[in-house]
């Protein structure tokens, strides 16, 4: 599964929304009413269920859903060479 749907998998059980109401360029306070709170959620599942090295409050509201889905794949998970937990490829 590409990072794009990892993360949008996320925003569905933190936020509770379809992937049609996922604006890929709109920040996510304005487009999904994302409050600070939630901010945190979705920042602690990407940390648990991707195993990606986040600093507290790096991913912000104010943030695009492109923009995260760039901070993430930027991003080697903890522990591996590239590759995410599950992905079968042997690492």
């Amino acid at each position: 599964m590409a990072v794009e749907e990892k993360i949008k998998s996320i925003f569905q059980k933190v936020l509770d929304v379809k992937p049609s109401e996922i604006q890929p360029n709109a920040k996510l306070d304005e487009s999904l009413e994302v409050d600070s709170t939630e901010m945190v959620e979705i920042s602690v599942a990407i940390k648990k269920e991707l195993g990606i090295p986040l600093k507290d409050n790096e991913l912000k509201k104010t943030h695009s859903f492109n923009e995260i889905v760039a901070i993430i794949a930027s991003r080697k998970p903890a522990g591996s060479n590239s590759h995410g937990p599950g992905c079968g490829c042997g690492h």
